[in-house]
């Protein structure tokens, strides 16, 4: 299977069939051994009645035990075989699967990392869950017609040659029997497609309202819409629930035939193989074997029908896949070099202006306040200037090297708490022991700035203590430090910080408020903030209305001289602590 650092290949995007074909193709050995075991152990299958029949008329009929023994043993033999084979067939198969799996995880989480901050703007983050809960796992599942669907194809090639050895007449009769299960099933299939592709469109959008009712249903219950939103929910929960009963009336259908079909089509073939035996066309041992190929048939056929309920479901989960895939983040078309030297930030939008090494405080609109960091950030396309330059004409690798947007809500990943905070130290590199020592350091400057080192402290491991993703066992002020603490180890030329402190208690804000200052002087710092703590540390203050600077100064100043900043501050100071 592949490995957790391997790289998984580019796939191949023009379609669902063509990335199913893809998967097949990054693992040749395997699927070549998959498909030859499958086979042999099919084909075995068939061999079975053969020996039985010899058994029959060569030992039994004729009463030579030698030809009955040796018939015995060799029925015994391959039945042993055929069981090895069944086994290896399917640890093959299973590790085939898996591959695709973990694969197809590899290349939608790249993706979704190199698609960065376009991510939410083109996908709804229900599609994602979706394709991670169900969809890799319905791709997985299809290629089991690499095995049994292969194997199938020459069993039914090597019982019909069997059957050419007894009587034409059953021959012609088993094999025009599967065009007429595909002209039965096929329409079916193009259902299933239909009907599946749809419901998977609305688990999507379903997952996606989940994830909304999650992160804003205190704020919704505040306003009075929680009822609203939940008889929304309950209509879509509805519909998508009717849309599951129309796949699944389909389904049933599908794996009904799938079992009738062969079974009805084949004691036809039993009828007649009967009816020849007492008009004494065939030999008993001859009724014998066509009765065991008969039964050996039934598996074959019915793979067909399953092959085909696979592949139309993986097709359809393998076309979501590619839709995610053709996406593309926004191009870096950037060819000015970045200032050599820190300079001065300017978003023309908003008016807002960044000095140099100063502590910025932008204040307001929380909305207002973070789209303006997203555009300094270059997470929006904007005008802003680095230093004169347009800052989308520069290559994008440099603004992320030296500008770090740091959002109070970014994720956490689920690892040792020194991991999190620095995840270089989880990288496979080496890191010598001045190296070690300096890491050490600035590691705990960055935690004694945000506050943090009580977090530390409180924990039974310290910094080597587990944390769960999104770290769900730290309180949301912790997680927020934790973020801080990360932000600040990173040390980029410029830090744009959204709402740093606003899960924080006052006695801890104030505490952040005064070691960031210090941790970070000299630096181009920004942060967003109604707090008043913090407002008064920083060096400037711009106030934004309606996403505009409508007054520039120290905190003191605005106090003094505008009535809204007045406002907004007052409101905040009143808030009780979190």
């Amino acid at each position: 299977m592949i490995d957790a650092y391997e790289d998984p290949g580019t796939p191949d995007r023009r379609g669902g069939w063509r990335y199913l074909l893809w998967l097949v193709r990054r693992q040749p050995g395997r699927s070549a051994a998959g498909a030859l075991l499958g086979s042999v152990w099919m084909v075995l299958l068939a061999a079975t009645p053969y020996l039985m029949a010899r058994a029959v008329d060569e030992g039994l009929e004729q009463g030579d035990m030698g030809a009955l023994a040796l018939w015995t043993g060799l029925l015994v033999a391959v039945g042993s075989f055929n069981a090895w084979l069944s086994i290896m067939r399917h640890r093959t198969m299973t590790r085939v699967r898996m591959d695709a799996n973990f694969r197809t995880v590899k290349v939608v989480v790249g993706h979704t990392v190199r698609l960065g901050a376009a991510l939410p703007r083109q996908v709804r983050a229900g599609e994602i869950v979706t394709i991670g809960v169900g969809d890799v796992q319905q791709i997985a599942s299809a290629l089991t017609v690499i095995g049994p669907g292969v194997g199938a194809v020459f069993a039914y090639l090597a019982v019909s040659a069997l059957l050419l050895t007894v009587s034409v007449q059953l021959t012609v009769v088993v094999l025009l029997g599967m065009p007429l299960i595909a002209l039965l099933v096929g329409p079916l299939m193009r259902r299933l497609q239909v009907t599946e592709a749809e419901y998977r469109e609305r688990q999507g959008v379903l997952t996606a309202r989940i994830g909304d009712l999650a992160g804003g249903l205190r704020v919704l219950n505040g306003l009075g819409g929680k009822g609203l939103v939940a008889d929304a929910f309950r209509h879509d929960s509805a519909r998508l629930r009717r849309q599951g009963y129309r796949v699944g009336s389909v389904t049933s259908w599908m794996q009904a035939l799938g079992i009738g079909l062969p079974t009805l089509y084949l004691a036809l073939v039993t009828w007649l193989a009967a009816r020849m035996a007492a008009q004494g066309t065939l030999t008993v041992g001859e009724l014998v074997a066509v009765y065991g190929y008969v039964a050996v048939l039934v598996r074959p056929v019915a793979y067909f029908v399953d092959w085909g309920y696979q592949l139309g479901r993986g097709a359809v989960a393998a076309r979501r896949v590619v839709r995610l895939l053709r996406l593309e983040p926004e191009p870096d078309t950037g060819t000015s070099e970045a200032p050599a030297e820190p300079s001065v930030l300017y978003d023309p939008e908003s008016g807002v202006r960044i000095q140099p090494g100063r502590l910025t405080a932008l204040t307001g609109d929380t909305g207002d306040t973070a789209t303006v960091v997203d555009r300094l950030g270059r997470y929006e396309p904007s005008r802003t200037l680095w230093g004169g330059v347009p800052l989308s004409e520069i290559p994008l690798p440099q603004v992320r090297e030296r500008i770090l947007v740091a959002d109070n809500e970014a994720d956490l990943f689920a690892g040792d708490l020194r991991e999190v905070i620095a995840p270089q130290r989880g990288a496979r590199t080496h890191i010598g022991p001045a190296s070690a020592t300096e890491h050490t350091e600035a590691l705990s400057k960055a935690l004694h700035a945000s506050a943090a080192e009580d977090i530390v402290q409180a924990l039974p491991h310290g910094l080597d203590s587990p944390l769960d993703a999104n770290a769900r066992n730290l309180s949301g002020g912790q997680r927020q430090r934790i973020r801080l603490a990360r932000a600040l180890l990173a040390d980029p030329e410029v830090l744009l910080a959204v709402e740093p402190t606003s899960a924080l208690d006052a006695h801890t804000e104030a505490r952040v408020a005064e070691r960031l200052r210090e941790a970070r002087k000299g630096r181009t710092t920004v942060i967003t903030t109604t707090s008043p703590l913090m407002l008064d540390r920083a060096d400037t203050v711009h106030y934004l209305v309606d996403g505009k600077v409508a007054a520039t100064g120290t905190h003191q100043q605005l106090l003094e001289e505008d009535a809204g900043y007045r406002s907004l501050v007052a409101r905040d100071a009143e808030e009780p602590a979190r």
